[in-house]
């Protein structure tokens, strides 16, 4: 752990930094339901619930957490949504740091759970969660339709492919067949 890393209070001056940052490590192709953005950054620091924390080399931010009283329809339930560390500085115990402040503050705001989410491929990132308290419970799988009036080769390559017969049966009838059990 570097303790030469101060762990402060996110504020007004950090923004531009941790924007960068955001842009510089997600991908938010993985999670298309959400975006980085100027509004995502503000939006937290202008929460009152202190839950968004930055972790400092001399001013350089080097680390950021954003975390709000607001998930879902829950008023006792914390989220810690946005997590980053520069890829030079992880493996120095800067993500356990932030995911301690940013959880603490969320507790003394009066979180009885805090509940993140970790994309499926992001192995560090869970093995980090599952060692700091969080535990599964819940698993939801995003599923996407591909617009059929779009040709395959368009396809967006993060997603899986539409199955052959699924292609097939779109364009020749214009809906999605669906299979009926027998009874």
């Amino acid at each position: 752990m570097d303790t030469a890393i101060a762990v402060v209070a996110m504020g007004l001056g950090h923004l531009r930094q941790v924007l960068d940052l955001g842009h510089q490590v997600f991908d938010t192709t993985t999670k298309p339901y959400t975006s980085w953005s100027l509004t995502a950054v503000a939006e937290h620091l202008d929460s009152p619930d202190n839950a968004c924390w930055v972790a400092l080399d001399s001013d350089r931010v080097v680390g950021f957490v954003l975390g709000s009283m607001e998930f879902e329809h829950r008023d006792d339930w914390g989220y810690l949504e946005w997590i980053a560390v520069a890829p030079d500085m992880q493996g120095h115990g800067i993500a356990r740091r932030l995911v301690e402040a940013c959880s603490t503050a969320l507790f003394t705001a009066g979180a009885k759970h805090i509940v993140t989410d970790v994309e499926d491929r992001n192995s560090a990132s869970a093995a980090l969660m599952t060692s700091s308290g969080f535990a599964p419970a819940a698993t939801v799988t995003l599923l996407v339709r591909a617009n059929p009036a779009h040709p395959v080769e368009d396809a967006d390559p993060t997603l899986p492919p539409m199955p052959a017969t699924t292609r097939r049966d779109l364009a020749r009838r214009g809906r999605l067949a669906v299979e009926h059990p027998r009874r």
